[in-house]
């Protein structure tokens, strides 16, 4: 039952508009049905009235009603009625709030990951986000909605289960307590769905995430015929989450398909207890035991769904941990000092440790505003640490990072980024067009600034020539499209928003020499109004640099144009 609080302390009104809806369904229910008694002593002609059965008749006759059967039917039936519609009203707050929790519990997950630090982002595997909010979000809300209508039909049965203790007290408590016996026995086939739910929820969240990575790299695996490997992993995977899931159908079939016969054993007994034992009036007997069969009947259906809710319930937990130990994680909000990137940026003895393993040690270099640097050095060096370093994902542990002589922790961080251009070596497009793939939906970027952005590419020469120009759509992976194309694609979007710094992290390291020449030329033409800073082992790159800087040993260094040019790229490759 933790589930329902933990709602309730999240939407509160929701919750609250629930609940009294329901209390006073089930108080209407009691009012109504308690005419059933004389009722059916009208209708079997027993003169053998309770003591109950006869308040009701001087209660009704007290407002002007006679106890005929048309009247007392009428008062059932509008009570029905008028307690299904307040039914029907808490079921809507409940289906309302089941959206809005699957939808909260999205984005609060998203939201929490992607304002996390970026070492913890790292730790997360993409096909375990992706598992949570397309599957666990679902799940979680659907417990609630278990969770819900099983405090629905509580409330239903205990408004029955009044009314019998009325009518007779001893017989209706000791078959209360009969079902209630029944009900505890048979808690060990909940337990067994608990488990198997939690298992549900670690099993398909494995399953998805090596699925996600087998995907991205299916391609390969298909061209060695390796694919079977992965096809055997997965394979064992889902035949375990098949195992989970069964259990979970066995144990709550297995419920569903005990409770009819104990239930009608329980009527039988209940019956010839009344009439036998307790020799009470045919009439208070036939009402008990429909009052105590409803009330176990509910009392079922709410094991039922509680059955079912502890079958999903993990699910919310598991993102509730997630959002959590993300939120924990929160990158620093920084300073808020708006930046502005007219000199330079520079690293003053600024070290950084991976593991214990220094990367950079005590470095002090600067990067001048309108320059294009090129940052060379073997695998491990620190390159891209650097570039981490400089966006503010990473932290120096000694040190500082100074943009025009202001701290870059006094910077608001966000304006920061707001003025870098990151383009990567994977050219990661959306299945959607280019217009869509440059301004990635941001509703401030135009169709114009999609364009000025593919002309500073060099991409508006082919993507005006391609049948629906802008609005082409590229394909899986951008598989419509040549790897130079992709990449300009991917440069272009990384200008959209009109950078003051571009940083290239081996950005044409997957292309051909001419292609990777193209793209050099076009990148150079940017400067002096977009500082570049990139890092590559390719010639182009180093070529048309106005400093290359070297990393080795966790420390940095200018390279002569001398020592960098000679033959291209081999003076770099011997230092390095």
């Amino acid at each position: 039952m933790r589930i329902i609080f933990a709602f309730g302390r999240s939407y509160p009104t929701r919750t609250f508009l629930m609940l009294l809806s329901l209390i006073v369904a089930g108080m209407v229910e009691s009012v109504s049905l308690t005419t059933m008694l004389p009722l059916v002593s009208v209708m079997l002609g027993d003169n053998a009235h309770s003591s109950f059965g006869v308040h009701i008749v001087n209660a009704l006759q007290m407002v002007g009603l006679q106890p005929t059967i048309i009247v007392l039917l009428s008062i059932i039936l509008v009570g029905m009625a008028l307690s299904s519609l307040l039914i029907l009203l808490a079921n809507r707050q409940v289906g309302y709030t089941v959206a809005r929790v699957a939808t909260d519990l999205r984005v609060d997950l998203i939201n929490a990951t992607l304002a996390s630090r970026w070492e913890h982002y790292l730790r997360q595997p993409g096909g375990a986000l992706a598992n949570a909010v397309a599957t666990e979000a679902y799940r979680a809300s659907t417990a609630y909605e278990h969770a819900a209508n099983m405090v629905a039909l509580s409330i239903q049965a205990i408004a029955y289960a009044v009314i019998a203790l009325i009518v007779s007290w001893q017989a209706a408590l000791i078959c209360l307590l009969v079902g209630l016996a029944i009900l505890i026995g048979l808690r060990g086939l909940v337990k067994t769905s608990r488990r198997a739910g939690k298992s549900q929820t670690g099993l398909m969240r494995d399953l998805l995430v090596n699925l996600s990575d087998t995907l991205g790299s299916v391609k390969p695996l298909k061209a060695m015929a390796r694919e079977d490997i992965a096809d055997s992993l997965l394979r064992h995977q889902a035949t375990e989450l098949n195992a989970a899931m069964e259990k979970e159908v066995n144990s709550r079939e297995t419920l569903r398909a005990l409770q009819e016969p104990l239930l009608a054993i329980l009527a039988a007994a209940g019956l010839y207890a009344g009439l036998v034992v307790w020799k009470l009036p045919l009439s208070s007997v036939m009402v008990l035991i429909f009052m105590v069969v409803r009330v176990l009947g509910l009392m079922h259906k709410a094991q039922q769904r509680y059955h079912r809710m502890a079958a999903q319930e993990s699910a919310f937990w598991a993102l509730r941990e997630a959002v959590d130990t993300a939120s924990a994680q929160a990158e620093p909000k920084g300073g808020s000092v708006l930046p502005t990137l007219n000199q330079q940026i520079a690293l003053k003895n600024v070290s950084f440790n991976y593991g214990g393993r220094t990367v950079l040690d005590d470095v002090s270099i600067a990067f001048k505003v309108g320059t294009m640097t090129t940052l060379v050095g073997p695998s491990g060096a620190g390159k891209t640490t650097i570039l981490d370093l400089l966006c503010a994902l990473l932290a120096p542990q000694t040190g500082q990072i100074l943009v025009d002589g202001i701290p870059l922790t006094e910077l608001d961080r966000r304006h920061w980024r707001r003025l870098i251009g990151y383009v990567t070596q994977e050219t990661l497009l959306l299945h959607d067009t280019i217009l869509a793939n440059v301004t990635l939906g941001e509703p401030a970027l135009t169709a114009a600034d999609a364009e000025r952005a593919l002309r500073q590419a060099g991409a508006w020469e082919f993507v005006e020539k391609l049948p629906d120009g802008m609005n082409s759509v590229v394909g899986e992976r951008g598989g419509q499209l040549s790897g130079g194309q992709r990449q300009r694609i991917v440069i272009a979007r990384a200008l959209a928003h009109r950078p003051r710094l571009l940083i290239l992290d081996e950005a044409t390291s997957a292309l051909d020499p001419e292609s990777e020449y193209d793209i050099c030329t076009s990148l150079k033409s940017l400067t002096p109004e977009i500082t570049i800073i990139a890092v590559s082992h390719r010639p182009r790159l180093i070529e048309i640099a106005d400093e290359v800087v070297q990393l080795k040993d966790g420390a940095m260094k200018r390279v002569t144009d001398e020592f960098c040019k000679v033959d291209g790229l081999s003076g770099v490759d011997s230092a390095v």
